[in-house]
């Protein structure tokens, strides 16, 4: 049986949306058992075996599914029409007014964003590790929501499980790479063991969403790294040495009619 969290900031009778966790699928190994992430080097059929599973969890009609070639980037791309499982579209968030698509991020650690502006028919998700949210990846996302015709006051927004600042810990590099662009973000960064800091990635992913305009976001505290039963995790597979890790799906789809049909 699938697994999957919701936020109630997103629900609403016109759209579906879901933060898979691993359980539920056909993988193996490493990749037990929801493995969405055909990346990965998972048998490509037991991926898309996965897929279909999420696709039906969100959809009774099996919508398709668009994910993207994620690359830490601040791109965003618009779905007009479906792209193919095999299609290589290198980007970080995924934004559409269409009805009848499931648009999704997978992370093993990192920050998945869904947002949606039911009343604009227009929705959005993100991957946010510390490159992209910090090079722009959210409020390039929210003004994407608003050339379709969204309101940023009217943006619903919640982050799905990702690593907690208890089990990221990281190196000075990567703390002065955020103090640079503002000493403000010092505030996101504890002592860790020597020269190292703990940093807070879903905070820091707040205070941009807030930035941009989005209103009483929605911060996910599950931790991927620490709970092994329900999250795949890049860092512990790291830690442990192991050959690769699963990827979980994060979506959402809009059900009811197209913003462009009500126009």
């Amino acid at each position: 049986m699938l697994d999957v969290v919701e936020s109630d900031i997103l629900k609403n009778p016109d759209l579906r949306h879901g933060f898979f966790t691993n359980r539920g699928g056909v993988s193996e190994g490493v990749y037990s058992r929801l493995n969405a992430g055909l990346g990965s080097s998972d048998e490509k059929s037991k991926v898309i075996e996965n897929r279909r599973r999420a696709r039906v969890h969100l959809s009774k009609r099996e919508f398709p599914l668009c994910t993207l070639y994620q690359c830490h980037s601040n791109r965003v791309v618009e779905v007009i029409r479906p792209w193919s499982e095999d299609q290589r579209i290198e980007a970080d968030a995924v934004v559409t007014s269409e009805a009848g698509v499931i648009i999704g991020v997978l992370t093993a650690d990192c920050v998945p964003i869904l947002m949606a502006d039911p009343e604009a028919g227009v929705i959005a998700a993100a991957h946010a590790g510390w490159k992209g949210a910090l090079s722009g990846i959210i409020e390039n996302a929210v003004s994407e929501m608003e050339r379709l015709g969204a309101r940023r006051a009217s943006i619903k927004a919640a982050t799905g499980p990702s690593i907690q600042q208890a089990s990221y810990e990281v190196g000075p590099e990567l703390r002065e790479s955020f103090v640079c662009q503002s000493p403000d973000y010092n505030a996101f960064f504890l002592p860790g063991q020597d020269d190292r800091f703990k940093f807070d990635l879903p905070g820091f992913i707040e205070a941009r969403l807030v930035e941009a305009g989005v209103r009483a976001p929605r911060i996910s505290a599950l931790d991927t790294y620490r709970d092994e039963a329900r999250f795949f995790s890049y860092r512990r597979s790291i830690h442990r040495n192991e050959p690769d890790y699963g990827r979980q799906l994060s979506a959402i789809c809009k059900i009811g009619p197209n913003r462009r049909e009500d126009t």
